[in-house]
């Protein structure tokens, strides 16, 4: 079996995760790994991985999933935003529909991941505006606590997972 490992990766977070997954993939079987391109076509079992950008996946990777007719594809990401599988569920379901009705997918996985500074900046302003307001300072914990992502135990359970999409097969 012919693996490839396909991610976007804006801030490291996913990257981490396709590394952890590399890790469990029979040596000498990965043929490509790395952002999304043609070439990673060429494998019989598709990892494709994405940062989240408004609720799905990076345009980039959406582009790469409309072209996996006749794959077997395995998604996974990371999200700032989360700390519940039933939020993450719903990312990977928007992200499904974006498969051709001829590829087949097991199920996914998502862990939460840090953000980028400049967030934390634009919730911190937004809540010296709004003081009261509940949602701003709910938003500043959240990134706090993503700080801490992907964490060892993130990585672990992503190695398990692609352990079990390769039993799967």
């Amino acid at each position: 079996m012919r693996y490839s490992i396909v991610y976007c990766s804006r801030t490291g977070n996913t990257k981490q995760i396709a590394e952890a997954i590399y890790a469990q993939l029979p040596a000498g079987d990965v043929v490509y790994m790395g952002v999304p391109c043609e070439e990673a076509l060429n494998a019989d079992v598709l990892f494709v991985g994405s940062w989240t950008d408004k609720g799905t996946c990076d345009p980039s990777v959406a582009d790469f999933l409309s072209k996996t007719e006749h794959k077997t594809v395995f998604l996974f990401g990371t999200s700032g935003f989360g700390q519940s599988k039933q939020y993450f569920e719903q990312i990977l379901q928007r992200v499904k529909e974006l498969l051709p009705q001829t590829t087949t997918t097991g199920q996914g996985f998502m862990c939460q991941g840090k953000m980028p500074m400049a967030v934390r900046q634009r919730y911190q302003a937004m809540l010296e505006q709004e003081p009261e307001n509940a949602r701003f300072k709910m938003m500043i914990e959240n990134f706090d606590a993503a700080l801490e992502h992907p964490n060892a135990k993130d990585l672990e359970e992503a190695a398990a997972w692609a352990r079990s999409c390769v039993e799967q097969l």
